[in-house]
């Protein structure tokens, strides 16, 4: 079966992609084989494996663009890109031009959702040149009950991209779970939110 490749995308820093990838990967690993690929040449997502690995808890196949480059990956279901915020834009579509979904992070604030319009239009031309492409917002550290959150909503429907319905909460069990080198779905009862709200997010976009 052709793996499933699924990128996490904003030219913008800050705006939580890499601990979205992270856990959205961990999430596909408990469905099916899955494969981590930090296409960001920082390195931050290998890091965090690397914690992980030594402390147990890594349950996904990793490596960096590349390694991925060089070697062959056939027996993966799925695979997901962790990519940079800033290279040159043909780097970038070269990275993205493997993916079948692009999710784009945004966090509910005018200023991020200003800085993500033009992540937005590149991945329009994307879809221009490949139709199959889907590409989706996501919300991330939404705040509860927040007016700022819910109108940012329709702003970001109005840059021409989808949004997903499945929103990414501000949540500090994201945080420890990366500072103990864990996904959510690690973290026991007190992540049940946080785990419900990744699960939905797969489930969309498996869909």
């Amino acid at each position: 079966m052709t793996p499933l490749t699924i990128a996490l995308y904003n030219g913008k820093g800050g705006c939580g992609k890499t601990t979205l990838a992270w856990n959205v990967a961990m999430g596909l690993a408990r469905r099916e084989p899955t494969l981590l690929v930090d296409a960001d040449p920082q390195g931050s997502l290998g890091d965090w494996v690397n914690w992980a690995d030594s402390a147990g808890h890594f349950a996904i196949a990793f490596k960096d663009w590349a390694a991925f480059c060089a070697g062959t990956h056939d027996d993966h279901r799925y695979r997901v890109y962790d990519c940079p915020p800033r290279l040159g834009e043909e780097e970038i579509q070269a990275v993205l031009g493997q993916a079948d979904i692009v999710l784009l992070p945004v966090l509910p604030s005018p200023l991020d959702l200003w800085a993500s319009r033009r992540s937005a239009e590149l991945l329009q031309d994307l879809q221009e040149q490949r139709p199959r492409l889907r590409a989706y917002f996501v919300l991330n550290q939404v705040e509860a009950h927040s007016a700022l959150s819910r109108a940012s909503q329709s702003a970001i429907a109005a840059m021409g991209l989808p949004v997903l319905s499945a929103c990414i909460g501000r949540r500090a069990v994201y945080r420890s779970a990366a500072l103990e080198g864990l996904s959510v779905y690690h973290m026991g009862k007190r992540a049940t939110a946080a785990m419900d709200e990744i699960e939905r997010l797969i489930e969309e976009i498996l869909k």
